[in-house]
């Protein structure tokens, strides 16, 4: 996989992820709550993930959560956006 392929997969789990937890990440970073490098940041650290296929299981699985999975590299930030 090439690494522009590798980080749009990783782009769609980040925002995948966020609108399962009920986060919509343009609409946090408009309102200041997140800054646009924050997000680029979150996508770089899930594209470190040895193992993405778990974020996809889980995301197949589950179309609505309270908190990321603990392996979720972008725990701490998505914990942080939750409304």
């Amino acid at each position: 996989m090439s690494d522009r392929e590798t980080l749009r997969r990783h782009a769609g789990l980040v925002d995948k992820m966020a609108t399962t937890l009920g986060v919509d990440l343009q609409e946090v970073a408009i309102e200041g709550s997140l800054r646009f490098d924050e997000i680029s940041d979150a996508v770089l650290r899930c594209a470190e993930c040895p193992n993405p296929g778990h974020c996809e299981a889980f995301l197949a699985r589950y179309p609505a959560a309270s908190k990321a999975p603990e392996y979720c590299r972008n725990t701490e930030l998505l914990s942080r956006l939750i409304p």
